[in-house]
């Protein structure tokens, strides 16, 4: 009897939520989310099928997922398999021609098809692409800090986003390799933030969701702040209080919502199902950050 009790106790919950969420499924009713997908949600297999089955959710209540992921860890071991040396600047892998074709070879291949086949296998529809596909990110080669040449790097100069565009209007879901396309037909690597936040400016997308495995941006007190605007958060970067890892983070975000996207989300992507207590509930799980209120 007391089981059957909690039981009952639990499916009332449950009805509880979905009904607390009508809402946010009306607010986000044929939005488009891009969403980078990195750290935690790209770890272990149940963290992977938990990712998908919310992203396959999201897509059945008619938001609209764009997913960019990123695949450092991977490309770090196939490099040492194949004994292929690497080095950084400023905490981007200088990319030689034997790099970048392993780096080509696992983001598009191995990764992509790995987050793919977890979002088909809850019933989705998922497609995989990369920026070079129908040229959706054109880049120009990066540099360093101080000007150092980083090989086949790329810095998002030109985003045709027709090619996604297509799929808001059907089942599909696209999972986008950040790779770009050189002027004079290079391949480059491009930091998996910084493609999500090309391709989310350029769709004016409603949300751009940044996961990472910390719980938000923080203040001085180490605390999480949970909404910022883009002018705090340049004047936290100026205090010192945003600093390390996060400012290319924050960075991306202000760039994103300059290039208009409404609002950014560094989510903690630790959390389990992060992104639908982020769109579709009151709690939120990370940093939001939007534009300045305009006087």
């Amino acid at each position: 009897m007391e089981k059957s009790q909690a039981m009952h106790r639990d499916w009332i919950a449950t009805a509880r939520t979905l009904s607390e969420a009508l809402p946010y499924l009306q607010r986000y009713d044929g939005a488009t989310v891009v969403i980078k997908m990195g750290g935690h949600a790209m770890g272990d297999d149940e963290a992977m099928t938990r990712f998908a089955r919310d992203i396959v959710l999201m897509k059945q209540c008619n938001v609209h997922p764009v997913l960019v992921h990123g695949g450092g860890p991977m490309i770090n071991q196939m490099l040492d398999r194949l004994g292929v040396t690497s080095s950084f600047v400023g905490g981007k892998r200088v990319t030689d021609a034997a790099t970048v074709e392993v780096v080509e070879m696992v983001l598009s291949g191995t990764v992509n098809k790995r987050i793919v086949q977890a979002i088909n296998a809850q019933g989705g529809r998922a497609v995989g692409l990369s920026g070079k596909d129908a040229n959706l990110i054109v880049c120009d080669r990066a540099s360093g800090p101080r000007g150092e040449d980083l090989g086949f790097v790329g810095e998002p100069t030109q985003v045709n986003p027709a090619v996604l565009r297509t799929f808001l209007d059907s089942a599909f879901i696209p999972v986008v390799a950040p790779l770009g396309a050189g002027r004079n037909g290079e391949t480059f690597n491009i930091n998996g933030d910084n493609a999500a936040g090309a391709i989310a400016a350029a769709m004016k997308a409603d949300r751009l969701l940044l996961l990472t495995d910390v719980a938000g941006v923080k203040d001085g007190d180490g605390d999480v702040i949970t909404n910022l605007t883009s002018q705090q958060v340049r004047q936290l970067t100026e205090d010192g209080v945003i600093a390390g890892g996060m400012i290319p983070k924050t960075q991306t975000a202000l760039d994103a919502i300059d290039g208009g996207v409404r609002a950014v989300v560094i989510v903690d992507g630790r959390a389990p199902h992060a992104v639908l207590l982020e769109l579709f509930t009151e709690h939120g799980a990370g940093t939001l950050i939007r534009a300045q209120p305009r006087p």
